[in-house]
C-alpha cells in the first residue's frame, strides 16, 4: 500500500506531496533543524565534502525545498546550481533566503518533477537529494531520470533517513519518530499529518542495500551506503 500524507485524499501521492509542503513551506526550515537538533546541517556538508574532489561545475539539487542544500553547494565553486522542487511554497521560501544571501545569479530554482525532469540528457556533473527521494511516487523513475540528466563522469549524492538496528538506538528512534516528532511537528506546522506521514514514509522506504539494488538497476556505479549518526540517515553514492 502506497504511504501519502493525506490518506482521505484521492490525489496521487506526487499532488498530496506538494501540497503538505506548501502547507508547511513557512516553518519548514525551523521544523526541520528542531527535529533534526541541527544534524542534517552537518549530513550536508559531508555529502558536499565528498563530491569536492570532483570539482562539478553545473549541479541539479532535486527536492531542493528551501535550498540549503543547494546552498551549501556554493562551497563546490560551480558556476552554476538549478534547484528544482514540486512545492511552489517551498521554492519562495529558498527564494527569499538565496536573495539574500546574494546568490540568485548562482543558484536558479524552479519548478518541477523530480520523475520528469525537464533537463537534456548528460548535463550534470552532479546531481545532489536530501530528505527527497522517499516521497517519490515511482523511485526507480525517479533515479532514472537521475542517471539520465547526469553526464558520464559524474556523480549523485542522495541523503535519506534509515533506520538503525541496534539496541537501543532503535527503540529510542523508533519512539521519537512515532511520539515525540508528530506532536512537535502539528504544534509547529499545524498539519498533523506531514509529521505523522514522515515516519511512515521513513518505514516504508527501501533503504541500505535495497536502496542501492534499485540504483544498480538504473545504471548507476561506484554504488556505496555510508551511514550517519548510528544509522539514523545514510549517504548514497553513485557514479555514471
Amino acid at each position: 500500500m502506497e504511504v501519502v500524507p493525506y490518506k482521505e485524499n484521492e490525489q496521487g501521492k506526487k499532488e498530496q506531496v506538494a501540497q503538505m509542503f506548501n502547507n508547511i513551506s513557512k516553518r519548514y526550515d525551523l521544523l526541520n533543524h528542531v527535529l533534526s537538533m541541527g544534524i542534517d546541517i552537518l549530513w550536508r556538508k559531508k555529502a558536499v565534502r565528498m563530491l569536492k574532489p570532483f570539482a562539478p561545475k553545473i549541479i541539479l539539487d532535486i527536492a531542493t525545498g528551501t535550498g540549503d542544500f543547494a546552498i551549501e553547494s556554493v562551497r563546490l565553486k560551480p558556476i552554476k546550481i538549478y534547484g528544482v522542487d514540486i512545492s511552489e511554497g517551498m521554492l519562495e521560501v529558498g527564494r527569499k533566503k538565496i536573495e539574500a544571501k546574494k546568490l540568485d545569479n548562482l543558484i536558479k530554482m524552479q519548478l518541477g518533477d523530480s520523475e520528469n525532469l525537464a533537463f537534456e540528457d548528460n548535463f550534470f556533473d552532479a546531481v545532489t537529494v536530501a530528505f527527497g527521494v522517499r516521497n517519490y511516487e515511482n523511485l526507480k523513475l525517479g533515479l532514472s531520470e537521475m542517471f539520465r540528466v547526469m553526464k558520464p563522469g559524474g556523480h549523485v549524492v542522495i541523503i535519506e533517513f534509515s533506520k538503525p538496528s541496534g539496541f537501543p538506538i532503535k527503540q529510542l528512534y523508533n519512539f521519537y519518530f512515532k511520539a515525540i516528532l508528530p506532536t512537535i511537528g502539528k504544534l509547529i506546522s499545524k498539519d498533523q499529518s506531514a509529521y505523522t506521514y514522515l515516519p511512515e514514509s521513513v518505514s516504508a522506504f527501501p533503504y541500505g542495500d535495497k536502496f542501492l539494488d534499485i540504483m544498480n538497476e538504473v545504471g548507476f556505479t561506484e554504488t556505496k551506503a555510508i551511514p550517519l549518526t548510528l544509522g539514523i540517515s545514510s549517504i548514497y553514492w553513485g557514479s555514471k
